[in-house]
């Protein structure tokens, strides 16, 4: 609402605008405002497919602004793409797909059974590298419900007829990129490689060391980042969650899968024993 002290100057503005000589402060107001050019304001950010199943590429925020984490602009992309090589969504039927098995019941109950079995680790080692415990058990979630089927079994993988492994669905590079595996390593060292990856508990250690490897790299505070409340945090687990998988639209399912309440609760509840009533 203009000032009501430059109403008269309004008033001249929209006489001038309208070629009439009786007009009411209020309307020539509203008109000379209505013929002030729109100041530029942010770019709409440029949703890729469903919002809900895929990550949106943006402008950056300008100053000041923390904007979506689930958001990376362009030049962001472009960095990420040249440092670490990782690619845009998945195509829409891949993610209907994913977003379908999601569905079934059956299968997240048994995934989140064998969690189970990987929660002490999880714990401990998330602890011991400061790496968020919640971030490691969402990926793990997320790739053990996607697996294919028979890639876990010894002579599927090393037949090389898959290039991930275990239940973080990592590969050998990722061994290389640790210093676990020499880049020019043998036959016999690939194998054994592999028989690493094929071990759960192994497989778990190795994905904890992978998120510490990628937040030395991009210079994060090396401490468990939280994304409830803190908008910086939310969008450095969104890139860790993007550089594990490369897809554009994993940072989201990922970053909803850590809000999960049964993931938290198989983390962090603890059962207690019901006293026998008294007789």
């Amino acid at each position: 609402m203009p000032n009501p002290t430059s109403y008269p100057r309004w008033l001249a503005l929209g006489k001038r605008l309208v070629g009439v000589r009786r007009l009411t402060g209020l309307t020539a107001a509203l008109l000379a405002v209505a013929s002030i050019p729109l100041l530029k304001g942010p770019k709409t950010p440029l949703l890729l497919l469903d919002p809900g199943l895929s990550g949106s590429i943006s402008s950056a925020p300008g100053e000041g602004q923390l904007g979506d984490p689930l958001q990376f602009s362009t030049d962001e992309l472009k960095e990420l793409q040249r440092r670490f090589g990782v690619h845009g969504p998945q195509p829409r039927l891949a993610q209907l797909f994913t977003s379908g098995i999601d569905q079934l019941e059956p299968l997240r109950s048994h995934t989140l059974g064998r969690l189970v079995e990987l929660r002490p680790l999880i714990l401990a080692e998330s602890q011991r590298q400061r790496i968020n415990p919640v971030l490691v058990a969402a990926v793990l979630f997320d790739e053990m419900r996607h697996a294919k089927p028979g890639e876990d079994l010894p002579l599927a993988a090393h037949s090389g007829l898959f290039s991930t492994h275990g239940p973080a669905q990592l590969s050998l590079g990722e061994m290389v990129h640790q210093g676990l595996l020499p880049p020019n390593a043998s036959e016999a060292e690939i194998t054994e490689a592999r028989n690493q990856l094929l071990d759960p508990e192994r497989n778990v250690v190795l994905l904890v060391g992978k998120f510490t490897r990628l937040s030395r790299a991009l210079e994060l505070p090396q401490r468990p980042l939280q994304a409830s409340g803190n908008p910086r945090d939310a969008k450095a687990l969104a890139t860790l969650a993007y550089l594990h998988n490369g897809k554009l639209d994993y940072p989201r399912r990922i970053l909803r899968t850590m809000q999960d309440p049964e993931l938290h609760a198989l983390l962090y509840a603890t059962r207690k024993q019901i006293p026998a009533p008294l007789i």
